[in-house]
């Protein structure tokens, strides 16, 4: 018979963790240390053949603590607890989630490598790519949601580049407009430039969705990534990142944070432990939460348009299905057009009374922003144009609030635009 296997959510509360190493603490301590005593020197060696790679690890062997920039109980405890939401073999997790994102692609490039990534991205991610990688002879090409895998194919071949795709790099929700980018399709393509030599990656962003609602490595990514600032951490109170994947994989990117120095450390691997512990909850009410404010603002008069994966149908295309087939969940982030411009949309974040004026997402408290002159302040204006950030364009990240509440206070911010020939209505009309 075999065992039973409890859910991830369950087992939040304690694996990877025996209380007998803490005095009986039903909680893992903050092991605040910067290096840990050895009991001999034979062991000491064995660790550091380890740790540098020296040799292969022995079957019953356990590799040991040797120092916090290495590793560090924290740490370690919160890896493993993360692996369980994606099913992944090994995660690294990170002092911010643009040190996951730079180190992976640091680690998994090279100068002279093509790097295919979809448009749009997180502002920091964009930069990273656009700006840096090229200037270490990384060669970059961009797609935009709606592409086949056909056009994609097309799209490498003719860079004169295809033999050297070394990574297709996406955001699925993409920041800020909620578009999809089929991950499967993703893999396929990358299949299809890939040598028994030089295998392409996959490699997703999926901070939008966190570890629940979407499993990237279940749709053939090799490599999933958070900004896990963002609903893992949950409160607004802690920055951090993880990376996912495979043993092989994850190993070579630990190896490159160790010399590159920006693991988390201690302090920011308890607090994440004790935010993983509510994670199902938190998000399952954001996700309620969302759906009752985008059908609210879907009918509401000065709302041009709202962009939420609850509301695609059938008649959307290839984003309804992809949508049906990869995401367990519509989520809680959702973009809103205002009739108008610049001017509106600043009315409506300038009023809102509960939800608060502020970048970054999934944490309890609702948050609004105008991607547009922040978040993507850096993007060239024709390319925000194509991507459909516009100047009334405004990101909500959905809180654990009162649905009630927010909905009020979404209403009586939006009643505020003095939209032309529309400013006598009203959200109660």
């Amino acid at each position: 018979m075999k065992p039973y296997q409890f859910q991830p959510e369950s087992l939040m509360m304690s694996y990877g963790y025996k209380p007998e190493w803490s005095e009986g603490a039903i909680k893992c301590p903050i092991f605040q240390t910067s290096t840990f005593v050895f009991k001999s020197a034979e062991e000491g060696k064995a660790y550091f053949e380890l740790a540098y790679g020296l040799r292969e690890k022995g079957e019953q062997e356990t590799p040991g603590l040797i120092y916090s920039r290495l590793n560090n109980p924290d740490l370690e405890i919160l890896e493993n607890r993360l692996t369980l939401w994606d099913r992944a073999e090994d995660c690294a997790v990170f002092e911010s989630g643009m040190s996951a994102i730079s180190t992976a692609l640091l680690e998994f490039l090279k100068p002279g490598d093509l790097l295919l990534y979809s448009n749009p991205l997180y502002g920091g991610s964009s930069h990273f790519i656009q700006h840096f990688l090229p200037k270490i002879g990384v060669e970059i090409l961009d797609f935009s949601a709606g592409m086949t895998e056909e056009q994609l194919i097309s799209r490498i071949a003719d860079s004169g580049k295809a033999d050297r795709l070394a990574m297709i790099y996406i955001e699925t929700p993409a920041n800020p407009t909620n578009a999809l980018i089929d991950i499967r399709s993703c893999r396929r393509v990358a299949d299809h430039f890939s040598t028994p030599d030089a295998r392409a990656l996959v490699a997703v962003d999926n901070t939008y969705m966190g570890p629940i609602w979407q499993h990237p490595l279940q749709c053939g990514a090799d490599l999933v990534l958070y900004s896990a600032t963002k609903y893992i951490g949950g409160h607004s109170d802690v920055i951090a990142g993880a990376c996912l994947g495979s043993g092989a994989l994850i190993a070579r990117l630990k190896g490159l944070r160790t010399f590159l120095g920006n693991m988390a450390g201690p302090w920011t691997g308890w607090l994440l432990m004790r935010s993983l512990e509510t994670l199902h909850v938190r998000m399952g009410k954001q996700a309620a939460n969302a759906a009752q404010l985008a059908d609210f603002l879907h009918v509401h008069p000065k709302v041009k348009k709202v962009h939420y994966l609850g509301l695609l149908t059938p008649e959307d295309g290839d984003q309804y299905r992809i949508y049906r087939e990869q995401c367990l969940s519509p989520g809680a982030m959702l973009s809103i057009e205002v009739h108008g411009g610049e001017k509106e949309a600043f009315a409506l974040l300038n009023n809102l009374k509960l939800v608060k004026l502020a970048v970054s997402l999934g944490s309890t408290e609702s948050l609004a922003q105008h991607p547009a002159s922040m978040t993507h302040a850096g993007v060239e204006p024709e390319e925000k144009d194509r991507l459909g950030i516009t100047p009334n364009l405004v990101r909500l990240s959905v809180g654990v609030e009162n649905v009630a509440d927010l909905i009020w206070d979404l209403g009586q911010a939006l009643d505020k635009i003095p939209v032309p020939g529309m400013a006598g209505l009203s959200a109660v009309e």
